[in-house]
């Protein structure tokens, strides 16, 4: 179990409370956030240690909405329960160190649903499939009526993110990598300032986090089932497929933010998919969409700029970025390019949109 501050012992610690085979395996992907690993000899769980950012109350929530799903013939996974029947465990109460501040969040288990899953999107075959899982999730919610117990987190308030980023610049100007990051974030701020989209939009129920590593696919490359539910609750299409295709549509990924690019191919075909399956949306819905994708780069490259000085929020790769900060400068400047590829492409990709109605 490497690349994990938590230890052998405090792992079959945490898994005395369920009853489950206590074969630990590294997972694959790795969040940003949360610590993952998957279960069983075979694989039957998924335990994740959840970053306390999240209210504890999201599992009562993730609960009614996996339920839901099944209802409605949706594959999805869902938390098992401890031997009590709870549907997590404080990692602090639980026969772990009374002073671990540390690491102190929530342990639960998922059920496993075997599956592929893909950090890039390597076809317009699986980007059409890609599109017609998360519309049929969100028409599948259409009609959920649920009174969220967690209280809403308000992640994607582009306005608050700006201002956090103005903030860190003007506060951090001794930082080893202030040049840098004020000669991007102002460029960040700028671009947000000249931004023209709607921000009044009907509220649905969003999955909040639909980069292309949260689907997970058939073995012959049909969606199954969305995964990581944490960030469920009220928003808007726009933020919510904005941030999607942000994901979907760079075939460069993070890796080289030379290379950062908006491609129209993958758009049109995840844009036909969703759109065949998503259901009844209003016009001012579908005229937002493409901006919204403009929005949450800008908006995501200015959490990473920040975050580039202050080192509180993401989780950086030190084997590739040895120096604190140099990772998320690294993603801040990817997206921000790719917000200039999709401020390229606004034109034709609206006329995309147009088309598919």
């Amino acid at each position: 179990m490497q690349n994990t501050p938590f230890s052998a012992q405090k792992i079959q610690s945490i898994l005395s409370h369920w009853d489950i085979d206590t074969t630990v395996h590294t997972s694959p992907h790795q969040g940003l956030i949360n610590q993952t690993f998957l279960i069983g000899q075979p694989l039957e769980g998924v335990l994740q240690w959840v970053n306390p950012i999240f209210d504890a109350r999201i599992h009562t929530d993730i609960a009614a909405l996996t339920r839901h799903l099944k209802r409605k013939g949706m594959v999805s996974t869902e938390l098992l329960p401890t031997k009590n029947g709870a549907l997590y465990i404080n990692h602090q109460k639980n026969g772990l160190e009374d002073n671990d501040n540390e690491h102190a969040g929530y342990w639960r288990i998922l059920r496993f649903i075997k599956g592929l899953t893909f950090d890039q999107i390597p076809s317009s075959a699986l980007a059409f499939e890609a599109g017609k899982l998360v519309g049929s999730f969100h028409q599948a919610l259409a009609d959920f009526d649920h009174i969220w117990q967690a209280p809403f987190r308000d992640s994607h308030n582009t306005t608050a993110r700006m201002n956090s980023l103005s903030k860190a610049l003007n506060e951090h100007s001794s930082h080893p990598l202030y040049d840098e990051a004020y000669q991007l974030g102002s460029k960040i701020l700028r671009d947000w300032e000249q931004w023209s989209g709607s921000l009044d939009l009907p509220v649905r129920v969003c999955h909040g986090d639909l980069k292309i590593s949260n689907l997970h696919f058939n073995q012959d490359g049909t969606g199954c089932c969305l995964l990581d539910l944490d960030t469920i609750g009220p928003g808007d299409y726009s933020i919510e497929m904005g941030d999607a295709w942000r994901s979907w549509c760079n075939p460069a990924g993070e890796s080289n933010p030379e290379e950062a690019h908006f491609s129209l191919e993958l758009f049109e075909a995840s844009a036909k998919g969703w759109l065949s399956t998503v259901g009844t949306i209003s016009a001012a819905e579908q005229s937002a969409l493409v901006s919204g994708i403009h929005r949450i780069c800008l908006e995501l490259s200015a959490r990473f700029c920040a975050d580039a000085l202050l080192n509180t929020y993401f989780k950086e790769d030190r084997s590739a970025f040895p120096k604190v900060g140099h990772h998320n400068l690294h993603r801040a400047t990817t997206q921000y390019r790719l917000s200039q590829s999709v401020l390229h492409n606004m034109v034709a990709a609206e006329k995309i949109v147009q088309s598919l109605k």
